[in-house]
């Protein structure tokens, strides 16, 4: 007698494939689309604002930029996972942040998940977690009971958009970095402008303004209080008042060695080594003197006084002779 047995297959019950885990570096490829354009715009619009003059345009332009691509990134983070259920990098990679009972997180949850990715850089182990982990979790998802999944749900036209993204932020990296150069090079043309101009004219505006003879006292005055700002004018003013009411007498002032101590577009800090000679015969007497002057470039592109500190008093030379 044969018994025939019947034979049944079991198979083994299979797992959705929306509700598998997130691989590591699919996650991973999602994380570097949502936050490396917008944080590779937010620091070279940084970078911009240190080297181009505060409060400009262009400073303006670039906290602007900066401004513009954080919110973008918090738009893509928080709020469009909320709105459509994905954020642009999960929507390529094909996952979807959810949590532990398959339900999905709202603005604040992914805010929270996000502010406890901190845990995860400052311990580094934390990203790689997910590695050895069996719900493949960072301890961002630890803690607030989150896991990434993958999903089945077509998003049409997303990498049409992800492209959009990577080539907007390269372009926008791209334009911050040739106006950082185009400014940085240009001030320093106009530095070295500001060097040969004040190099030439500094010596030459500081004689003429130091420079009196009491047969033009009144023209010679006037012509150095046009030299000077309207912040020394008034300084100006009240040494020349000293010599009218006491004996003026010939004084003549001629630069004999200079040097630039500092210089930027639109002003200069020079020193002056100066000689000159003060009466006249017989009673004439040679003089040495050191200044330190300030420059400042006005709307008309002049350079004029803005300080003149005397290092050294006016004395005879050597022996004084």
């Amino acid at each position: 007698m044969t018994l025939v047995v019947e034979e049944t297959q079991t198979t083994a019950p299979q797992v959705s494939s929306a509700n598998a885990l997130a691989p590591w570096h699919i996650r991973a490829c999602a994380f570097a689309v949502d936050v490396l354009p917008a944080a590779a715009v937010a620091t070279t619009m940084a970078l911009v604002s240190f080297t181009v003059p505060p409060r400009g345009v262009w400073w303006w332009l670039s906290s602007c930029v900066l401004g513009i691509a954080v919110l973008a990134m918090l738009v893509n983070r928080l709020l469009l996972p909320t709105i459509y259920g994905w954020s642009l990098g999960r929507a390529l990679c094909g996952i979807a942040v959810v949590h532990r009972d398959g339900g999905g997180i709202g603005a604040w949850g992914l805010l929270l998940r996000d502010l406890a990715h901190l845990l995860d850089t400052v311990s580094v182990v934390g990203w790689l977690w997910p590695l050895w982990d069996s719900r493949r979790r960072t301890f961002a998802d630890l803690l607030l009971h989150t896991e990434a999944r993958c999903s089945e749900t077509s998003r049409p036209g997303i990498r049409r958009w992800t492209i959009i993204a990577m080539l907007t932020a390269a372009a926008l990296c791209v334009a911050g970095v040739v106006v950082s150069y185009a400014v940085v090079y240009s001030r320093d043309q106009e530095t070295d402008q500001t060097r040969s101009q004040i190099a030439i004219q500094g010596p030459k505006i500081v004689a003429q303004m130091l420079t009196y003879d009491p047969k033009s006292l009144h023209d010679d005055f006037a012509r150095a209080q046009s030299l000077a700002t309207d912040a020394y004018r008034g300084q100006l003013k009240a040494q020349q008042e000293i010599v009218q009411k006491g004996n003026p007498v010939i004084n003549e002032y001629w630069v004999t060695d200079s040097s630039i101590e500092s210089a930027s577009p639109d002003r200069a800090t020079m020193l002056l080594f100066m000689q000159g000679r003060r009466g006249a015969a017989p009673e004439e007497r040679y003089i040495t003197a050191t200044v330190r002057v300030n420059f400042i470039k006005d709307a008309g592109g002049h350079w004029l006084v803005d300080n003149l500190a005397v290092l050294t008093k006016p004395k005879p030379p050597g022996n004084g002779k």
